[in-house]
């Protein structure tokens, strides 16, 4: 015991003597004659003040004596900081008579004859909240008033305004004194925090100088007419009979001011103030002159997330901005931000009309033939405009069907099926393809012989799959057509049998541009070939065949694609074999010609089953492909015979693969529209609920103090529980059968629910935090009460962030009277979306102990991902684009009691805020396994994709199986992760 009692004494001793050590030196270094030693200290004594050390009372006259003389600029600029954050009352609340030198100081210094230290001590006395300090400087705050520098005025009337909202029975008559300024002073910034100040204490006052000069406000300078604008919308929101007189003052502002903030914001007053067409017609050409000019892509999005909010406000918006549609969309020439043009299109489909919507198909034409020339420095930035653009195409024609020029349309998108670089825009035009002609079947004929104008050039097994599927399902008219959708897939397929015409080459010895095999033999090179059963060759010694096939130019590409083992096209072809077969037995009968098409198809599909089981190629056909295709190889075979199926199982094939399988694309499109149509829902729909006995108010009939009272009301009241309950709701208490919420549910409704309690209930200092989360900032509102009968001084919060946050200001140390509390805000930026912890703890001193710093650790405040992550959608291809890029995953084995698919799906969905991407009528049935996609976006503009594959072995058994994760952030995965486990636990079953 002694031992450590010694060890404990010996850190204390040689503690108070380092800052013994450290308190001289500062002395020493303030009473020295340079000015960078006094500089010097003076930093270390404002640091370890800012650091919680306690400050020792006798260094307050050393300061006095030695630095508040000087004359250096530096020194005054520390001085400031120093007056500003110094104790300056002693333990008994009273101020410290040293404080009268430094008052004289201020006085001093506010009579300088440098226009630097007016100012800069002007500005330091909106920080004083002492009225002891600054009675006696009143007069020199008024003579600084009339003095010749602007600096030094603007912030004289930034100083009566505060001293005036904090004491202001040291100028009462402040607003007259400011009227009076106002109105003999020149300088704009002046005039600007003078009109500011009125606007704030008395706006009557205020309205009064407008008045006076409401004829001239067009020649004020912008910062000036940005506060007339704020002050004539305050009025003439709470007095609208002011509206006449002040919206042509409006008007002239929007139309010739030359800054752009003064133009928007009287274009927004605008709005607010008046419905007329005239109005709403001058806001909206403002709006979009400032997105054409402006060339911050910023500003972009603010003005047209405010011509949105215009075309939602009303019909009349909507039909002047519908008017506007093509003003509009010149602001595509000039954005180059993606998101910008995405809103652009997105509000340009919103507002098309039967009048507008050829010239709009002409620009959105215009617009993709110019990125077809765009520089290849810019190919994916390029390629996803141009997948946007072709998007809006879709829609438009969908949506006018008979006023597009289809031909024209259609010979612009198919060229884009022949650039290879970008698939996903030709995914999106066959896509565009298939439902335009099941829903405007008049233009079939054309749509078909555009594709085979086109079938032959494209080099892309994705987009000649899509193709060949609608040539399967759409060549139905006349067997002319039929015949040359056989004859383009003979062309693009080449000399058939496949396997023979290749060996025929190789045997020949003629490698050719056509194809170019490479052979790695362990034999002799003069060896004599073989050609066996199957189709391949070997030689009598051991012979190990490695042929790869590579692409070139000259080989047909249905054949390319074959030969480089991409057979899964060989099932598109060979179910649309089997239609166009059905299709043209139909119109032209059993016969000759008949029999001829069945033979050419049967040895397609013979010849495709021949070349992947043989060894001519590395990558054999699988058993899934192999078994499609000698499926529709066997209907073919038997509608070729007369002898084969009969006519009910003809007839049965026939529904599935003609019928069926245009039904099901039916049923996909509907599926599409109404998932569609329910997320535009989801957008437009208010969260509002009103009660049916709520309250009528009736401006009219009540009075301004009336109104102002209920207004008040509604809004504390709405406040206090998240806006979710209305005005006359009513707790359930006692079970008098009253209508109303349960308080339960208040509670959860309210911020309450978002209190975190840092410290425990005995602690001597008790703290909680209401963590408020606003996208990329986290406001932190701690309430720290003191609970012990002791003063405590240099009460300190610390706080140290775990994750991607950073604590962006540090808490400033307060002094807390016995049982007094205080609140204190710190504020955390978050820079990506993943969980964060933020963790520390309360240090503090007792005042007149002279025992170490008394430490309080703090609970941990978890930031939860769900705060950052909204649900959002995707099409499919561009699911499987992302699954294929991104490059974390993180599996989730399922561990839950709940027992049914459907539940524990929508349970995960709710906890993850996802949203699942996969059909309703997909999931729908009484199945013992479900596969879903789910997808969500965070705010920083990542994505989260999630791919669920679970199952249940019994009816009772809880559910199984896993969940992939994938993000392109190793924090997102790992996070998403970790709540859905989280989730899991917390999921009991109903």
């Amino acid at each position: 015991m002694s031992s450590a009692a010694d060890s404990i004494c010996y850190t204390l001793i040689n503690t108070e003597a380092d800052d013994t050590v450290s308190e001289m030196t500062i002395r020493n270094d303030l009473e020295k004659g340079d000015v960078k030693s006094r500089t010097e200290a003076l930093k270390k004594l404002i640091y370890n003040i800012l650091n919680g050390e306690k400050f020792p009372p006798n260094m307050l006259m050393t300061v006095i004596r030695y630095c508040l003389p000087s004359d250096d600029h530096q020194i005054k600029k520390l001085l400031l900081i120093f007056w500003e954050i110094v104790p300056k009352r002693g333990s008994d609340g009273k101020l410290l008579h040293e404080m009268i030198l430094v008052c004289d100081a201020y006085r001093k210094d506010l009579q300088h004859p440098n226009e630097f230290i007016r100012g800069s001590t002007l500005r330091f006395l909106c920080k004083l909240k002492e009225p002891e300090l600054l009675e006696p400087l009143m007069p020199a705050i008024r003579v600084c008033l009339e003095h010749r520098h602007s600096y030094v005025r603007r912030n004289a009337v930034l100083a009566i305004f505060k001293i005036y909202v904090n004491f202001e029975q040291l100028i009462p008559d402040a607003p007259d004194v400011i009227l009076d300024f106002l109105s003999r002073e020149a300088d704009a910034s002046c005039k600007r925090n003078a009109f500011l100040m009125l606007i704030h204490l008395d706006q009557k006052k205020a309205l009064d100088y407008l008045n006076s000069c409401l004829d001239q406000i067009s020649g004020f300078n912008d910062i000036l007419q940005l506060v007339i604008v704020e002050l004539i919308y305050k009025v003439c929101i709470a007095n609208p009979s002011e509206r006449s007189r002040f919206i042509r003052a409006i008007y002239n502002l929007l139309n010739t001011s030359q800054s752009a903030s003064v133009r928007y914001e009287a274009a927004a007053t605008l709005i607010t103030l008046s419905q007329a067409p005239t109005a709403l017609r001058a806001a909206a050409n403002c709006f979009i002159d400032i997105c054409i000019k402006e060339s911050d892509n910023n500003v972009k999005l603010i003005v047209l997330d405010r011509l949105v909010a215009l075309r939602d406000s009303t019909t009349t918006a909507e039909r002047i901005l519908q008017e506007s549609l093509m003003d509009i969309l010149r602001i595509l020439s000039v954005a180059t931000d993606l998101e910008v043009k995405q809103k652009i299109l997105s509000l340009g489909l919103d507002l098309v009309t039967s009048r507008n919507v050829d010239e709009m198909v002409q620009l959105l034409k215009k617009e993709i033939l110019k990125t077809q020339n765009e520089s290849q420095g810019s190919s994916e930035e390029t390629n996803k405009y141009r997948q946007l653009l072709v998007g809006t195409l879709h829609s438009i024609c969908l949506k006018y069907p008979d006023c597009v020029s289809t031909s024209k349309l259609l010979s612009t998108l198919f060229e884009l099926l022949t650039n290879s670089d970008d698939e996903s825009t030709a995914i999106l035009v066959i896509n565009f393809t298939r439902e335009y002609i099941q829903k405007n079947l008049n233009q079939k004929n054309l749509i078909i012989s555009k594709i085979l104008e086109v079938f032959p050039v494209i080099r892309n097994g994705k987009v000649h799959r899509g193709l060949i599927w609608i040539l399967g399902e759409f060549c139905d008219d006349n067997e002319n057509q039929i015949q040359e959708a056989l004859t383009a897939i003979l062309a693009t397929i080449g000399d058939i049998p496949i396997v023979e015409s290749e060996l025929k080459k190789l045997e020949n010895g003629t490698e050719n541009d056509e194809t170019s095999v490479t052979t790695n033999t362990n034999s002799q090179p003069n060896a004599a070939k073989l050609v066996t059963a199957d189709g391949s060759y070997a030689t009598q010694s051991a012979l190990s065949v490695n042929t790869k096939v590579e692409k070139t130019a000259n080989i047909p590409p249905l054949r390319q694609y074959l030969l480089n083992g991409e057979f899964f096209i060989g099932t598109a072809l060979a179910n649309c074999l089997v239609k166009l077969a059905f299709r043209y037995k139909q119109v032209v009968g059993s016969g000759k010609q008949s029999n001829r098409f069945l033979a050419q198809s049967m040895l397609i599909l013979t010849s495709i089953l021949h070349l992947g089981k043989s060894k001519l190629i590395s990558q054999t056909i699988n058993d899934d492909d192999f078994e499609r295709i000698a499926f529709c190889l066997m209907i073919l075979t038997n509608i070729c015979s007369e002898n084969g199926i009969n006519a009910e199982m003809a007839e049965l094939l026939s529904k599935i693969f003609l019928a069926e399988m245009r039904s099901s694309l039916d049923s996909m499109l509907q599926s599409n529209k109404a998932d569609l149509e329910e997320s535009k829902h989801q957008k437009t729909k208010k969260n509002r609920n009103v009660e049916s006995d709520d309250h009528l108010a009736f401006t009219q009939l009540m009075s301004k103090n009336v109104e102002s009272m209920e207004n008040q009301f509604d809004v504390s009241l709405s406040q206090a529980i998240a806006g979710n309950v209305g005005p006359t709701a009513t707790t359930t208490l006692g079970g008098g059968g009253q209508k109303g919420v349960n308080v339960a549910d208040l509670i959860s409704a309210s911020k309450l629910s978002k209190v975190t309690q840092l410290t425990g209930f005995s602690d001597p200092v008790y703290a909680e935090c209401y963590v408020n989360v606003n996208q990329y900032d986290i406001c932190l509102d701690v309430l720290i009460v003191n609970q012990s009968s002791d003063t405590l001084q240099n009460c300190t919060l610390e706080f140290t962030t775990l994750g991607d946050l950073k604590l962006v200001e540090k808490p400033q140390p307060l002094v807390l009277a016995p049982h007094d509390f205080a609140n204190i805000k710190a504020s955390v930026k978050v820079a990506s979306t993943e969980n964060g912890i933020i963790f520390g703890n309360i240090v503090y001193d007792i005042s007149g102990s002279t025992s170490d710093r008394n430490v309080v650790v703090l609970n941990d405040i978890h930031i939860d991902i769900m705060d950052y992550i909204i649900p959002a959608t995707c099409n499919d291809s561009q699911f499987r684009q992302m699954w294929a890029e991104f490059e974390w995953e993180n599996k989730v084995t399922v561990n839950t009691g709940l027992t049914d698919l459907q539940d524990y799906l929508n349970h995960l969905i709710g906890a993850t805020n996802m949203k699942c991407l996969t059909p309703q009528k997909a999931l729908s049935g009484d199945c013992g396994f479900l596969a879903a996609n789910l997808y969500a976006k965070s705010i920083f503009g990542e994505d989260a994709l999630a791919n669920v594959s679970i199952e249940k072995s019994a009816p009772d058994s809880p559910v199984t199986g896993h969940i992939r994760i994938r993000a392109k952030s190793q924090g997102m995965a790992l996070s998403l992760g970790d709540k859905v486990n989280a989730s899991q636990k917390a999921a009991k079953p109903s």
